[in-house]
């Protein structure tokens, strides 16, 4: 039998994970400080159509300069001939006996750009427009920066002295490169390189021991596959660079444009993010600057809701699923870190995130009202029209809104408050009644996505149903539902926002045929998607459908786009010509990555725990194609660890309970459901067969504490029967070729006249 033990202590993991890009890729590089600033370049030539203006060092949503050039012995280096590799900590150019390295530290704007092997001298040179040189003091060079109110200093990373000739910063061969360094004042700027000097290798160090520790104790996995370990790896390396202290702990939503803190996609990403990964502390300190900016003035429209977006400059609370969001994922919290303190101090903010809504935005049948554009989607035109109508009652929006008030029970009954339980309760259970009857009618196989003003249903295919189905009791009719969305949204590369029928169907994100905020909700690709159609797919049974998507993404953070991340949003068609669509938006998306990661640790893994209520689900769903694995998740303040055996016969997963206690709900279909009360140091091995399931707890020396059978339950047969049924044969959406939509025949009749 696998230890359950990480091998990981004499590994180097973030070397095994350097990735060579050849110059044809040409790929996005990305690095943060884990604070306010991110460095964004391509690895052979910038050219990005969306990317390329946002090339260099950035502060706070700033542009401080545009990029760099290398000079040695007196030849201007080539990064189109250079020879590549990205680790998860620097970014390496080969440029023949000469190797150049990038790096950033954390908690610090310098930038350190190394150069080795010259004989005689080296240079750099700052681009932009403002960046211009304003004095050589000291053995610096000080510049102004893109942005004025910061300025730059460079020096060379020996201390050796630099001198400037037409704009190329210079110093000794044996000078090893130089820092950049960024600071209101060229004092500032200059001491902060002179810091570096003395402790720029200790902190090299501290930033890769922080993230193979990360690697190796928050997000440990071994096996499952050529590459698989590897592209997970990197996921939660790229999103662990937006998990950041610009303004306190926060996310980034992405870069390069969303360098802040939104609620939506804050709370979108936070299970992803941090809690699978144990980050408890920074979670709930994220919980808990948000719900300092809550709205507290009760004569508001918008009293109880937590903003939007928090940035350095704008708090803005024109959105109604953040709120909702952030109250289940601060549910979600407190079953993971069993934090029971933070319920007393947040149940204020419970409390008036609901009363508020109620007071405020519900109509007479609980349902909860909106602005045209406050759901995510929320595009609008130059006029302010929403460019994705969403009426006043969205169906995404009354699941969020069901979630928040079954969220606020749990808190009320937590805090003995009776009174508010019984009457939350009471309105999601009449919201759940008259929404399975008015999102629903005869002709259609899966939801409306919204009511509009007169309280018809509309029934564009949208994924936003993903996320109601909850609400649905009727089991055969979720099933529908999940294929059609599959089927008409779900691409080999990601989740349409808009079927492919509708006559405002946009194929592509990127043209010249329209804007790009037409297609943005109205069939550009959103990644993020992904993470619910796969849920749903999973808990219908169709876990091995679910893995294809599952895997194209891994092949794309490793392959394609930003190295090792994912990124907003693709076309919906592929061009011309090419066979996988373009990737579109943000080249770094928190809730992409943040999704990939929440799926695969709680429904493929199948590992969800409620230390409140002492319970931890253990439903694992793994495809056939996983091999043997080993993982572990934190879990309060201990963790939970997997080792999966795969076999022809019987597949075998061993538990082992580190520092945790507590009921374990083995949910294993078609199996009957067990339920065993393990200790602190224990390891439960179930083995599945065909025909039977057996758990079998052992203590800390091995010996034998209890042993449990479970049978195939008919009631579990047929639901598994029935969901075969339901799905044979389903498939990914595939592009309707020969077909010219509306919105391009339009476009290109007009260009034409």
């Amino acid at each position: 039998m696998m230890s359950t033990e990480p091998k990981s202590a004499n590994r180097h993991i973030l070397d095994e994970m350097k990735r060579f890009i050849p110059a044809e890729a040409n790929r996005g590089v990305s690095f943060t400080n884990k604070e306010a600033a991110y460095y964004y370049t391509q690895s052979h030539v910038n050219d990005h159509a969306e990317h390329a203006e946002f090339e260099g060092l950035h502060l706070y949503k700033r542009q401080i300069f545009g990029g760099y050039e290398l000079w040695a012995d007196g030849q201007k280096l080539d990064n189109r001939q250079a020879e590549v590799w990205v680790y998860p900590y620097k970014l390496e150019r080969k440029h023949g006996a000469l190797t150049e390295e990038l790096w950033m530290f954390d908690y610090a704007n310098v930038l350190e750009i190394r150069l080795a092997g010259a004989q005689e001298s080296i240079g750099i040179r700052l681009k932009g427009e403002q960046v211009r040189l304003t004095k050589e003091a000291d053995g610096f060079a000080v510049f102004t920066a893109a942005a004025e109110e910061w300025t730059l200093a460079v020096g060379s990373a020996s201390g050796l002295p630099v001198k400037v000739q037409q704009g190329i910063v210079s110093s000794g061969g044996a000078a090893g490169g130089f820092y950049i360094a960024a600071a209101k004042t060229a004092e500032e700027a200059a001491g902060r390189i002179q810091d570096i000097r003395r402790t720029g290798d200790a902190r090299r160090k501290e930033r890769m021991q922080r993230m193979e520790t990360f690697l190796s104790e928050n997000a440990y996995l071994e096996g499952g596959g050529d590459s698989f370990a590897l592209a997970l790896n990197w996921l939660h390396i790229t999103m662990d660079q937006l998990v950041t202290r610009q303004q306190g702990d926060g996310i980034y939503a992405g870069l390069p444009w969303f360098n802040e803190y939104w609620g939506r996609d804050q709370f979108i990403s936070l299970p992803g993010a941090v809690l699978v990964t144990g980050q408890f502390e920074t979670a709930r300190n994220i919980l808990l600057s948000f719900a300092k900016y809550q709205n507290t003035d009760e004569t508001s429209r918008y009293f109880g809701r937590v903003p939007n977006i928090l940035a350095p400059e704008n708090i803005d609370y024109h959105t109604t699923d953040g709120t909702p969001r952030f109250i289940i994922q601060l549910q979600e919290y407190v079953k993971y870190s069993g934090d029971t303190a933070v319920i007393p101090e947040l149940y204020p903010a419970v409390m008036n995130s609901i009363e508020g809504a109620i007071r405020n935005w519900t109509d007479d049948k609980g349902y909860l009202l909106h602005d045209d554009n406050e759901t995510w989607m929320d595009a609008r035109d130059a006029e302010l029209r929403s460019l994705s109508p969403r009426d006043t009652r969205a169906n995404d929006i009354q699941a969020l809104w069901y979630h928040q008030l079954l969220a606020g029970v749990y808190f009320a009954e937590y805090m003995n408050d009776s009174g508010s339980a019984a009457r939350w309760s009471g309105i999601a259970d009449r919201l759940k009644r008259y929404f399975e009857h008015d999102y629903r009618d005869a002709e259609h196989d899966y939801l409306a996505d919204r009511l509009d003003r007169n309280d018809q249903p509309e029934f564009s295919i949208r994924p936003n149903q993903l996320f109601a189905l909850d609400m649905i009791g009727d089991r055969d009719f979720v099933d529908r539902s999940v294929r059609t969305a599959w089927e008409e949204l779900v691409y080999p590369w990601g989740t349409a926002s808009l079927d492919r029928h509708h006559p405002n169907f946009h194929p592509y994100h990127l043209t010249e045929d329209y804007h790009k905020d037409e297609a943005y909700h109205n069939g550009a690709v959103w990644l993020w998607l992904n993470g619910i159609a796969m849920q749903r797919m999973i808990e219908a049974g169709q876990e091995e459908t679910a893995f294809e998507l599952f895997k194209n993404m891994n092949h794309q953070a490793l392959n394609l786009g930003v190295v090792g991340g994912l990124c907003e949003n693709m076309d919906a068609y592929p061009r011309e010509g090419q066979s996988w669509a373009k990737l579109t938006g943000a080249y770094l998306q928190a809730w992409s990555n943040a999704e990939q990661l929440r799926v695969w640790v709680q429904y493929f893994l199948g590992i969800r725990p409620d230390m409140i209520n002492r319970v931890l689900s253990l439903a694992p769903r793994l495809p056939r194609e996983i091999e043997g694995l080993q993982t572990r998740v934190k879990v309060s303040d201990g963790s939970i660890g997997l080792v999966y055996e795969p076999g022809e016969e019987a597949q075998i997963y061993t538990y082992s309970f580190n520092g945790v206690g507590i009921t374990a709900v083995i949910d294993i279909a078609p199996f009957e459901v067990l339920r065993v009360g393990v200790t602190a140091g224990s390891k439960l091995s179930i083995t599945r067969t065909e025909c039977e399931l057996t758990a079998e707890l052992a203590d800390g020396t091995g010996s034998t504490l209890q042993k449990l059978k479970s049978l195939p339950s008919s009631e579990r047969l047929k639901r598994q029967q029935d969901e075969r049924r339901a799905f044979e044969g389903v498939k990914f959406a595939e592009p309707l070729t020969g077909k010219v939509h509306p919105v391009m025949e339009g476009r290109r009749k007009r260009r034409r006249e």
